[in-house]
């Protein structure tokens, strides 16, 4: 009973918060845009996550969900979830056999919309079971996109993917915003230790490292940006980091920081030219950042000294991996603020209505149309009370000429 109070307190909390979702819910409460219809839901299942659910079914949806990471699971909230009338299958848990059998238990319920965060549920579902009721996937990450637009390189999707994570209203805020503060907030809970004056090396620089960088820097670190992108890589200069390769970061880190998509960021090599004491965290969708596999193959030994930290001694230096490698800033956090999410769920939403209503779209991976980015930009303008100028029909006449 005292874990399923934590998750209503938690979900009360948010709900304070989420002024934008809760604007569209009013507007589309009495029509119930989703009655009839089946979602199956797995994102991150904490209170941001549980709340989304929460009004999808409000709308009139039949909702399942489960949890898009092993680790990422808040059991209270789980708990308080059961009683807003949802299936609700995940545990947070370390056996990929838990989590792949829940994932199972939401698809079995036959969508007709899959709310996807990292692509296990859809890309399960695309591989497992028949697809002919189910009208597409919105996709809420960079990994999900990037393996969906795989999927369909190989010829191999079978259903419409709208990318929600492409969507302006989402990258912008909270890939960059969210991930940054997120991030060290997972990192600063685990270790109480200080970010200014250390040197940070940020591997990668899309728009979550950017965060991560922005926020570092913020925090007085020195930033040291490691990429593969010559593009990127000038940004991250112009931007006033640091750029180099991993190689020659690695002796001077005190902590690192993956968001990449990619695997095997850091490597073995990397950990034997690192200084005692180093910390290293990843921030990307998936445990293959961080080379953990690499880390047990050359450590004398791994002892876990507090929740979420564990000591990796190597070659007689103290090496200390964050949550697993697995995403710090939910496993040793509560995941991006919740104005951030806010706008990725409303996007969400609308990007799942979008598919109700437009059932024949083409089998491709494609982003939130612009009309709705824009709404979502304007409610969140309302909610802040905050009003923009308009363009006169002179203005608009004189735009359209090209002048």
């Amino acid at each position: 009973m005292d874990l399923k109070k934590s998750g209503h307190q938690k979900i009360d909390w948010v709900k304070k918060y989420m002024k934008v979702i809760n604007s569209i819910k009013e507007k589309y409460y009495d029509e119930k845009p989703f009655k009839g219809k089946k979602i199956s839901m797995s994102i991150h299942l904490e209170a941001k996550t549980a709340y989304l659910a929460i009004i999808l079914k409000q709308l009139g949806a039949e909702v399942s969900i489960t949890g898009s990471n092993p680790l990422s699971t808040q059991p209270d909230v789980v708990e308080a979830l059961k009683d807003y009338g949802l299936n609700v299958y995940a545990e947070k848990t370390l056996d990929e056999g838990v989590y792949w059998k829940n994932i199972d238990k939401v698809l079995s319920q036959k969508p007709d919309i899959i709310i996807d965060d990292g692509a296990d549920l859809g890309s399960r579902y695309i591989e497992k079971y028949d697809t002919n009721s189910l009208l597409g996937i919105c996709e809420e990450t960079t990994t999900g996109v990037m393996r969906y637009e795989a999927l369909n390189k190989k010829g191999s999707l079978k259903v419409p993917v709208i990318a929600v994570n492409n969507s302006k209203m989402k990258y912008l805020f909270d890939n960059r915003y969210g991930t940054g503060q997120s991030t060290w907030d997972g990192i600063i809970r685990s270790t109480n230790t200080t970010v200014t004056g250390k040197n940070v090396v940020v591997g990668g620089y899309g728009w979550c490292s950017r965060g991560i960088a922005l926020r570092a820097k913020g925090l007085g670190a020195n930033v040291i940006v490691t990429e593969v992108d010559p593009i990127k890589a000038n940004e991250a200069i112009m931007d006033g980091f640091r750029v180099m390769k991993m190689d020659y970061a690695a002796p001077i880190g005190d902590i690192f920081v993956t968001a990449t998509g990619d695997i095997n960021i850091i490597t073995k090599k990397h950990f034997r030219k690192m200084k005692d004491g180093a910390i290293l965290a990843n921030s990307g969708h998936f445990d293959v950042e961080v080379s953990v596999k690499d880390m047990k193959e050359i450590a004398d030994s791994i002892e876990e000294i507090k929740p979420g930290v564990e000591e990796y001694k190597i070659d007689g230096k103290s090496l200390f991996l964050l949550a697993k490698g697995r995403l710090v800033n939910l496993v040793n956090g509560d995941g991006h603020p919740i104005e951030i999410m806010d706008l990725s769920f409303s996007l969400q939403l609308e990007a799942a209505k979008y598919l109700l209503e437009n059932p024949d779209q083409k089998i491709n991976v494609k982003p939130v149309p612009d009309f709705i980015d824009n709404k979502i930009a304007r409610i969140k303008l309302e909610t802040m009370g905050i009003e923009i100028d308009t363009l006169s029909k002179e203005q608009q006449k004189y735009l359209n000429k090209g002048i």
